[in-house]
């Protein structure tokens, strides 16, 4: 029998799109958000300084702009606007140089020496060329069949190693620090396997589609998805904390956009005994603790490159990242982190008062850490930028418990919805996917099918696993 009622928990991009794509098929949905803006993890505020706007979760968006759902929709039409950078990538060295992520592969491969410029250059060969059916593929469960298996199964066969041993193809510092930094994304120890996937998919995705922020910040790519969704007769409730299925008026299917913790805690009963044994094995990811700024000048980088990218990756090179990921996996402390950093306003004016500038950073840590790590954080960026903190007008520190206080699907610190292992990319949580022991729930977040990342094929594709249980 057709859905003709569907209830959404939570508002973040995955919500948003399972929204979208079952009132695209006259599903009459309501979307209930626990805070008093949408967007969960994608959504901007000030929070330091008067005019100052940070992104409080995601900032830039390889996977949206790419995202085949996303394309399908007329989000320019509600305000969004993509800005690329001048280069996706900066990740400086120690000796005052910084190597750069260029969209073009031949141009990011001339920076190295010849063997590494040829090495470069023919890894990233036949992902470039096929980086429409590769989008489409990463982006779906991955045991589903894609639309180009030769595609899929010639990116399998690297990414499928661990990220060092496919750094082994580089001679230089350069070329492995680059790529250790991309493959860190992955929030995994990188000498596991399939730990290289993240780096070859976020380098190809630099070479092709970019690494764009969103014009005026993460919340008008939510603005942008929760207009399209009222324009299509979707409801949107604010302020509309769910602590139980009663909470919600009788709908045909429930959707939820949070983590298993909570799609445990919410359903109760509703749930089999068997299916929530099977969610309380599904492991957690490491946390992070991240730190935005409000900042007087633009950051001082020591190479000037810096100031091309809107991302900024410090950690030194491959030997050095590989140890503090390691460490955060396994649960110890490193006072020397890998660090991730954004600088928009070098590229958006609009998110700090004239000649002011905002600027966001996080690093790595074991889950459900509380250390306070702002002094090891802005050592790390002083590293490569002398006289950084004397920019500094005021700081707003986060670990994993202030972030799941403003979001409980950041449990931990987790920004991934759950570790991003091998076997827990192919099932994800449970052999079940977006379905749960109960035919009328279903899961749609980061937890899901593909996992993390703003691109919200999650919730577009468990709305169309809905769908189709109720044909």
């Amino acid at each position: 029998m057709p859905l003709r009622t569907a209830n959404i928990i939570g508002s973040g991009p995955n919500g948003l799109a399972a929204a979208i794509t079952l009132a695209q098929r006259g599903t009459a949905v309501t979307v209930y958000e626990r805070n008093d803006r949408i967007g969960g993890a994608c959504s901007t505020a000030e929070v330091t300084l008067p005019g100052f706007h940070h992104d409080l979760g995601s900032s830039v968006y390889p996977l949206g702009v790419a995202s085949p759902f996303f394309k399908s929709l007329p989000l320019e039409q509600y305000g969004l606007r993509w800005i690329e950078p001048d280069a996706p990538l900066a990740h400086p060295l120690d000796d005052g140089t910084a190597v750069l992520l260029e969209h073009s592969a031949k141009e990011t491969a001339a920076q190295f020496t010849p063997y590494d410029c040829r090495a470069w250059r023919s890894l990233f060969a036949s992902s470039i060329a096929d980086w429409p059916a590769l989008a489409d593929g990463v982006m779906h469960p991955l045991l589903s069949i894609p639309t180009n298996p030769l595609a899929m199964a010639s990116f399998g066969l690297d990414a499928i190693r661990s990220a060092t041993s496919l750094a082994r193809r580089f001679r230089t510092d350069h070329a492995r620090a680059l790529f250790a930094g991309c493959a860190a994304h992955s929030v995994l120890p990188l000498t596991h396997v399939a730990s290289a996937a993240a780096g070859l998919t976020l380098a190809t995705a630099a070479h092709t589609t970019g690494w764009p922020i969103v014009a005026g910040g993460a919340q008008a790519l939510s603005n942008a998805l929760g207009a399209h969704l009222e324009s299509l007769g979707g409801r949107i409730v604010v302020n509309a904390e769910v602590s139980d299925l009663r909470d919600l008026p009788e709908a045909d299917v429930t959707l939820f956009d949070t983590s298993v913790a909570s799609l445990e805690r919410i359903s109760g009963p509703a749930l089999s005994s068997g299916y929530i044994n099977r969610l309380r094995r599904f492991k957690p990811g490491p946390g992070i603790f991240k730190l935005d700024w409000a900042l007087s000048d633009p950051i001082p980088w020591h190479a000037a490159d810096c100031s091309r990218a809107a991302t900024v990756h410090l950690g030194g090179t491959l030997q050095e990242i590989a140890r503090s990921e390691d460490d955060m996996f396994h649960g110890r402390s490193n006072h020397n982190p890998f660090v991730l950093l954004v600088q928009p306003s070098l590229f958006d004016p609009t998110r700090a008062p004239e000649g002011q500038h905002t600027a966001w950073a996080y690093c790595h840590v074991p889950a459900g850490s509380t250390e306070d790590l702002t002094e090891v954080l802005e050592a790390q960026v002083a590293r490569f930028a002398p006289g950084f903190r004397d920019t500094i007008l005021a700081r707003r520190a986060s670990n994993g418990a202030a972030l799941a206080a403003w979001n409980p699907n950041l449990a931990g610190g987790d920004i991934s919805g759950g570790a991003m292992t091998l076997s827990q990319l192919l099932f994800r949580p449970t052999a079940r996917g977006y379905r749960t022991s109960n035919p009328k729930l279903f899961l749609c977040s980061s937890s899901t099918p593909p996992g993390g990342g703003v691109h919200g094929m999650c919730g577009h594709l468990a709305a169309l696993t809905a769908l189709r249980a109720h044909d």
